[in-house]
């Protein structure tokens, strides 16, 4: 995917008045993304993102452990200036469902596999219960 293409869909998703929204979005949620994949989900997942996300998605400290979705909103909102736990869920669920589209079912399936329950719904995909 081009790195255009994945600030378009973003700022889509999103609904953002500019590109330049979308990609702080992108560069807050995707470094927290990163800290909590390991081995190849990490890397495939990298692999599927421009070159740009990918650098920001390898390049995390590794979590102490899991965040909930809901301690991943707030990490979120603690990183943008002005940000509440709602327009930082917005923005988690713009960035995160634009990467699962880029990673494909199979790869997101495994993504959810290596973090909390609850996430699914921030990829966009529900999973049945």
């Amino acid at each position: 995917m081009r790195w255009e293409a994945f600030l378009d869909q973003v700022k889509e998703r999103g609904e953002y008045e500019s590109t330049e929204e979308a990609e702080r979005a992108a560069r807050t949620v995707l470094p927290l993304l990163g800290a909590h994949l390991v081995g190849e989900v990490r890397a495939e997942l990298a692999a599927r993102l421009p070159e740009e996300m990918a650098l920001v998605l390898l390049n995390p400290l590794q979590a102490r452990e899991p965040l909930s979705p809901e301690r991943f909103v707030r990490a979120t909102a603690a990183w943008i200036e002005g940000a509440t736990e709602q327009t930082a869920a917005w923005d988690v669920g713009a960035v995160l469902s634009v990467a699962a589209d880029a990673a494909g079912e199979e790869l997101t399936r495994r993504i959810l596999l290596q973090l909390p329950a609850g996430y699914d719904l921030l990829f966009g995909h529900p999973q049945p219960v």
